[in-house]
């Protein structure tokens, strides 16, 4: 003889008063929204003046506008993307780009940042104040003063050439023979302030006692940094080299004060490139295009840097 265990539903009795229960779905929905009604105002003007902008910016790459000579516009679908990666300027732009932001951000304004901050935690107070002062000027100067004042060091006449010649040495006209090496440093000048500053802050977090008790087992200067330093300071790393490359990407005014993408293009990186076809040859949409591709390229920057700090030290 078996006996059923199978367990009888229970049923909850009517409520005597006659007053509706409110479902528990119902009311964790009411919370949400009562605790998403504070920042309701921020995510309405995100999406008025960012999200906004970029969805009609996004329809204009697909659409053939142009700013003169034009009654309206057509949706021309791909054609604009085709019509970049047929062009052998937009590919020049695209390595140029990389080039710039590779030597500029990746290795110029990270390395020099964080040499200056691990040599200013040994530096005494007066030069810490001096070189920081120095450093940070650069930093805080409009990128058109910046550019002026890189564009009369690097000129023929410029002051380099002038250090050259003093110390007999082969002078030439660097903003014609090697224009994206002077850009590139011209933005490592402007841009290592930011890098030595978010460094300085990292390093100031390491506990002294692991640094010393290294010491003491008989680690180098150099084995300490590859072995402790560098370790306990990769998410500022992370952190440092994304903001670092977006703002890079989009560096505009310092290139085209000094050279203009020229000669022939050999400093146009694609926010120049972007700029002479939207509003100097008065294509808009495949300007927009460009545009929408270096937004692409910026994105896929973050996404590898955002993966690469999900990892725990």
């Amino acid at each position: 003889m078996s006996v059923d265990t199978r367990v009888a539903p229970q049923v909850h009795p009517p409520d005597p008063s006659g007053a509706k229960v409110a479902s528990p779905r119902r009311g964790g929905l009411r919370r949400s929204l009562v605790r998403a009604l504070p920042v309701s105002p921020a995510v309405i003007l995100l999406l008025l003046f960012l999200a906004g902008p970029i969805g009609y910016c996004a329809y204009i790459a697909f659409t053939d506008l142009q700013l003169t000579g034009q009654a309206q516009s057509s949706f021309v679908g791909f054609d604009n993307f085709r019509a970049a990666f047929e062009d052998e300027a937009f590919l020049n732009a695209v390595w140029l780009t990389l080039v710039f932001t590779v030597l500029s951000s990746l290795v110029g304004q990270n390395t020099l940042g964080l040499a200056l901050a691990a040599l200013m935690q040994r530096a005494s107070k007066p030069v810490r104040t001096v070189v920081g002062g120095i450093v940070v000027t650069a930093w805080v100067l409009p990128e058109v003063v910046a550019g002026f004042l890189l564009y009369a060091f690097f000129r023929r006449e410029g002051t380099l050439n002038a250090i050259l010649d003093w110390l007999h040495l082969p002078s030439q006209n660097w903003l014609f023979t090697l224009p994206i090496l002077a850009v590139s440093f011209a933005n490592v000048w402007r841009g290592t302030a930011f890098s030595m500053l978010v460094y300085s802050a990292a390093l100031n977090e390491i506990p002294k006692e692991i640094t010393e008790a290294a010491e003491v087992d008989g680690a180098g200067g150099w084995r300490r940094m590859w072995h402790i330093t560098l370790p306990m300071i990769r998410r500022s790393i992370g952190t440092n080299l994304m903001l670092n490359t977006l703002q890079t990407l989009s560096v505009f005014g310092l290139i085209w004060v000094m050279t203009r993408g020229g000669p022939s293009g050999k400093s146009q990186t694609l926010p120049l490139f972007m700029y002479e076809q939207a509003f100097q040859k008065s294509m808009i949409g495949y300007g927009t295009a460009v545009a929408l591709l270096l937004l692409v390229v910026g994105s896929l920057f973050s996404v590898v840097y955002m993966r690469l700090l999900r990892t725990e030290v």
